[in-house]
């Protein structure tokens, strides 16, 4: 078996795993099964992208939706990891050439869809392929109880069976109950799965409930504020959306509109000019909750309250997944709840669920909404501590980084300032130079390097390859890209302040 240390550091930039990580890479490469609840920003990702280089085969990660796949098959590629993705959006050409490879040890690790597994090409090309690893991405979507219920993840069950031979099976999400990761054993039919939760704490992100009169006025201040960040605004329904945009776009602000009113061309170009950076704010409703994997978003601001604690947490945590700081700001109203109770029980077109299905969907998202509404209406109970208690996790009090606890962003201008000094003319340049490399190379600047990442490099000063490969997150593919770039770079400016 291949050294998973020198994997880990050759491919990811890495000298050690984070918490869990090691344990859920060692049950994988000795074929067993698991579960991991991790949350954002937690690492999920490379807990099945190591054993998937270490082991012999095909690694199969089903994922959820089209843009998810793309950038993560654009981050493996960063780091000089081949891989490919199989879904609606390639043509059956692009479709057989993607298994083709597959079969020829070309891809290690294929991005699929649920809906895909049971089609005829792809069963085919499953059963007669080397499947060392099944990976279920976002695998609370299996579960009725979970809030992103989608039919098409019940067919995973059904596929493995279909298999010569039976991979070993890894099922990740960052948000489940007790009773939704009871429904993902079950239905994926785990075998005596090592079951890990890592904590869903996310101690760089400060929480805030404001009950403002204007959530308009607000807004237009904080992202005035923010201009140079990138952020989310979530809202509950498609013309909210379009109204929340047009405001934002009539002051001058730099955005784009997500919803699944829009076209897919529409929807695309949304989501690469927000991921690309050539627009800072996206205002989206729900659509956009699973497809962004950009890493250096500092703030998600919920101008509407959303319908489940689940919910919630999944889309507020799409904020500062580099690690560093980053603000979750819910503006809350009265109206939400009626708002949301609305939406939960209108009629849906075309219901694949059963009647008894629906009858216990609506019976959790009732229970849901009534638990989103107490942490929304919180007023003395720390909110970091209420997220983690509604997730079966115990807390302190207090966290100090929450509205509760240490007052709102309307009383206290709040600036998010890094633990260590660093810099900032250094590092003013460096994000130049990975903005212009990003460019140049067709992908995110965070896909070149993160902004914990940027400021290592401002405190550190590395000028030469062997002190680059000391810096967390550089690959060795990473930095034979853009370590003579970087090292130059620091390298002029040290003798410029001489």
């Amino acid at each position: 078996m291949k050294d998973i240390y020198e994997i880990l550091k050759r491919y990811f930039g890495y000298e050690s795993f984070r918490g869990g990580q090691e344990k859920i890479v060692r049950c994988l490469l000795s074929g067993g099964d698991a579960l991991a609840v991790m949350p954002t920003g937690a690492g999920k990702s490379l807990c099945f992208q190591l054993p998937a280089l270490a082991m012999d085969g095909i690694t199969l990660v089903v994922s959820p939706l089209i843009s998810l796949m793309q950038d993560q098959v654009r981050a493996l590629g960063q780091n000089g990891i081949r891989a490919a993705y199989i879904n609606s959006a390639l043509t059956p050409r692009q479709i057989h050439l993607a298994t083709q490879n597959a079969a020829q040890g070309i891809y290690k690790i294929i991005y699929v869809a649920p809906e895909r597994l049971l089609t005829d090409s792809f069963l085919d090309f499953a059963q007669n392929a080397d499947i060392s690893l099944l990976a279920v991405d976002e695998a609370h979507c299996i579960s009725q109880w979970g809030q992103d219920f989608r039919p098409g993840y019940l067919e995973i069950g059904t596929f493995i069976s279909k298999l010569k031979k039976r991979p070993a099976v890894a099922a990740f999400t960052a948000t489940a109950t007790k009773h939704v990761r009871q429904d993902i054993i079950s239905k994926l039919g785990l075998k005596n799965p090592l079951e890990l939760t890592t904590g869903f704490d996310r101690p760089n992100l400060y929480f805030e409930i404001n009950s403002v009169i204007s959530r308009d006025d607000f807004l237009i201040r904080y992202i005035r504020e923010h201009k140079d960040s990138s952020g989310i605004v979530y809202c509950a329904t498609r013309k909210e959306t379009d109204r929340v945009s047009a405001l934002l776009s009539g002051r001058g602000f730099s955005c784009a509109t997500y919803h699944a009113g829009l076209s897919d061309d529409q929807r695309k170009q949304a989501q690469e000019d927000f991921t690309f950076d050539r627009v800072r704010t996206i205002v989206a409703t729900t659509a956009f909750g699973m497809g962004i994997d950009k890493s250096d978003v500092r703030y998600v601001i919920h101008y509407n309250m959303p319908s489940c604690m689940e919910d919630y947490y999944q889309q507020a945590g799409r904020a500062g997944r580099d690690g560093a700081a980053a603000d979750c700001i819910l503006l809350y109203s009265k109206s939400d709840v009626g708002l949301q109770r609305f939406l939960i029980t209108r009629p849906v077109e075309n219901d694949p669920l059963t009647a008894q299905q629906r009858q216990a969907h609506l019976a959790g998202a009732e229970e849901r909404l009534q638990q989103m509404t107490y942490y929304a209406t919180s007023k003395s109970t720390c909110l970091r501590r209420r997220i983690l208690n509604y997730f079966g996790e115990s807390s302190p009090a207090g966290c100090d980084n929450c509205s509760v606890c240490i007052g709102s962003y309307d009383i206290r201008l709040k600036t998010a300032a890094s633990a260590k000094i660093t810099d900032e003319i250094l590092l003013g340049l460096l994000r130049q130079y990975v903005a212009s490399a990003a460019r140049r190379n067709g992908v995110p600047s965070y896909a070149v390097a993160s902004e914990p990442t940027l400021r290592e490099l401002a405190l550190k000063q590395p000028d030469t390859p062997e002190l680059l490969r000391q810096i967390p997150g550089f690959s060795a593919e990473k930095i034979r890209r853009y370590g003579d770039g970087i090292i130059n770079i620091i390298a002029e400016y040290k003798n410029m302040k001489q």
